[in-house]
């Protein structure tokens, strides 16, 4: 069995914290068309590094019904700067137009086989997995990004059409488990990343 979630897996359901004060689900966003959930974090460069450009397909997106929803799995005992207090701020500073939760127990990224900080997840209207990987190519570096993945998926979805490439690589830096060293990874994801 895969570690990560396979593609027409149904949508794992969370109740999770989010950084404006309230707890979400899945069927808080029920009238969304598109669901994209990412695992992301506070610090990563590969998260800031392609934050505009996540930032931009939440908001070229919003009017075809596609919502964004970002999971923080990190262990703030492996990385502070992982912790509640610096998502709020995060927010705060940036206005990221998507709701940002808490995973501190880092059941929701096990259960859906997060590898990496950014990883996307993208789920039809039926929440079923349609999408599973990177963002884009060069998430580190912004001005180096040839190939946009997560635009190139919501623009065949929000077209009636199926998905050219519903599986890619993420590239990140690895969940910081906790009680694990920050390269740790579960030992049935090792042979998906390379």
């Amino acid at each position: 069995m895969s570690f990560t979630l396979e593609i027409g897996a149904q949508a794992i359901d969370f109740d999770l914290p989010a950084t404006d004060g309230k707890n979400y689900s899945l069927k808080d966003f029920e009238q969304a068309r598109f669901l994209v959930i990412f695992f992301t974090c506070n610090h990563c460069p590969y998260v800031v590094g392609s934050d505009e450009l996540t930032r931009a397909a939440a908001e070229k997106f919003e009017k075809d019904g596609v919502r964004f929803v970002g999971i923080n799995s990190n262990s703030e005992n492996t990385y502070q700067e992982d912790d509640f207090d610096h998502m709020v701020q995060r927010m705060n500073r940036n206005r990221f137009p998507w709701i940002y939760l808490r995973d501190e127990s880092q059941e929701v990224a096990l259960a859906y086989g997060a590898l990496r900080t950014p990883h996307f997840f993208i789920f039809d209207q039926d929440r079923r997995l349609v999408y599973t990987g990177r963002g884009v190519d060069y998430p580190r570096d912004a001005s180096q990004v040839k190939v946009n993945d997560l635009e190139r998926t919501l623009y065949e979805l929000t077209a009636g059409k199926m998905t050219t490439v519903p599986m890619t690589n993420p590239i990140g830096c690895n969940v910081k488990w906790e009680g694990k060293d920050r390269h740790w990874m579960p030992p049935e994801a090792c042979d998906l990343v390379y």
